[in-house]
């Protein structure tokens, strides 16, 4: 009995999740076609889950179909996974592309495969959107993978950004939502649990263990611990964001703080130059004295 009841309670929670998130950011509108991107790990089947469960009392009319990407990595046990979909009230496709020949022929061993992989598989998934009239592509990354995402892109790439909930890609022609950005992922871990889906762990990289997203998730594991809310209070950041106290021009127009602009450039030796009539006047650094 404590079981079920903990199973609801965490249903709700995760319905009214997804359902604030959906709302936030506009992510389904009336008559939508909801691409459900399913890879065989917890965190699709919650999301094609949830969604099932909330298409049936939502506000607005839309369709779901969930997709998996078939790689032809050896030993993926896809019959099990479209023996799992086929038993879902959802219509589903299984796409079937050879990515993992091309991974494995242009990454050197040991080195990481995700950015290749990812990137071939984004192209394909985008590609299968537009030719089927998806007007929206869901993708299952929860608020710890954005959180993990942000310091990645710090550490690593000396960028302050993350994954959005909403995006429209490059290319214009696709709208990408995660619906799970709300979520945290100990709870989606529990909800898979209890519901036994069959999780299909990808092994694609062998041995490597995504050293760098792995110590990120620690860091922020002794985080929590020392200090219970940090992760929560993080995400929270994301939602608030201050352009004009961070150092991004793009974002914040830091010259129209001042009454009266000026057109001097500040030159790395010290100097300055003032354009009169189109023509540069170097002046001396003051500090040479010449």
């Amino acid at each position: 009995m404590t079981s079920s009841v903990d199973e609801k309670k965490l249903s709700k929670r995760l319905r009214r999740e997804v359902g604030r998130a959906i709302q936030d950011f506009q992510m389904i509108g009336d008559g939508d076609s909801i691409m459900v991107c399913v890879s065989g790990g917890k965190d699709s089947f919650v999301m094609l889950d949830v969604l099932e469960q909330l298409r049936h009392r939502a506000p607005v009319s839309f369709s779901l179909r969930a997709v998996h990407l078939d790689q032809n990595q050896p030993g993926f046990p896809v019959e099990t996974l479209r023996s799992y979909l086929a038993d879902r009230e959802v219509p589903f496709d299984i796409i079937d592309e050879d990515t993992y020949s091309i991974v494995k022929r242009v990454i050197p061993e040991g080195k990481t495969m995700c950015g290749l992989c990812s990137r071939l598989r984004r192209g394909i998934l985008y590609r299968y959107a537009r030719e089927n009239g998806m007007s929206r592509i869901a993708l299952g990354h929860h608020s710890d993978d954005m959180i993990e995402t942000l310091f990645l892109n710090m550490f690593h790439g000396g960028q302050l950004k993350s994954m959005p909930p909403k995006l429209r890609s490059d290319d214009g022609h696709n709208i990408v939502i995660r619906p799970l950005a709300y979520c945290r992922e100990a709870d989606l871990a529990r909800y898979a649990q209890i519901r036994e889906y069959p999780v299909i762990p990808c092994n694609l990289c062998g041995s490597q263990d995504h050293l760098q997203r792995q110590a990120i998730k620690a860091m922020l594991a002794d985080w929590e611990k020392a200090h219970p809310g940090r992760i929560a209070s993080i995400f929270r950041s994301l939602t608030h964001v201050a352009p004009s106290q961070l150092a991004d021009r793009s974002l914040f127009d830091f010259a129209a703080l001042e009454a009266q602009t000026t057109e001097h450039r500040w030159l790395p030796e010290g100097a300055t130059t003032t354009r009169q009539n189109g023509l540069a006047d170097t002046a001396p650094c003051a500090k040479t004295g010449s």
